[in-house]
């Protein structure tokens, strides 16, 4: 039994300890990280000056469904006050990948450049019976003619 113990956990420490599951572990604690700071921006920001003008703080709007104490309650401000935070999230989510895809495009175009100006040709073609030559041949080998310069 304690073999298949042994095999069972190292093989869970070798799912682990890959690279791919670690990042994904960085990405939902940076992910949690940031999603409390666009609550915080919606919340403590964005709902007050929203308050301003539409004189309502989505974070209060509520229905009651019944009467009495224990009557249930649709907060339907906290909803309205999620789907922001989502669109925020999303907005910005989507401005920092197109700066990402735009550096990267950038850096890829810099190293496409490169290797095309390396990339000289090698082979012409011979005018006289369209075989692809060597680029230095003064005659084609294969019609024997002789090749401007």
């Amino acid at each position: 039994m304690s073999k298949k113990e042994n095999g069972f956990f190292a093989e869970f420490k070798k799912f682990i300890m890959r690279g791919n599951v670690m990042d994904m572990a960085v990405g939902v604690i940076v992910g949690g990280a940031f999603t409390a700071i666009v609550t915080s921006l919606n919340e403590d920001i964005l709902t007050p000056i929203m308050g301003i003008f539409g004189g309502t703080d989505f974070s209060y709007l509520k229905v009651t469904l019944g009467s009495g104490e224990n009557a249930p309650t649709l907060m339907y401000g906290n909803f309205i006050t999620a789907i922001i935070n989502f669109l925020i999230t999303a907005l910005v989510i989507f401005v920092i990948i197109k700066l990402i895809n735009k550096a990267n495009d950038k850096v890829s175009s810099k190293f496409s450049k490169g290797e095309e100006e390396e990339a000289a040709p090698t082979e012409k073609e011979c005018p006289y019976c369209k075989t692809m030559i060597h680029i230095d041949a003064t005659r084609c080998p294969n019609c024997t003619s002789e090749l401007d310069k």
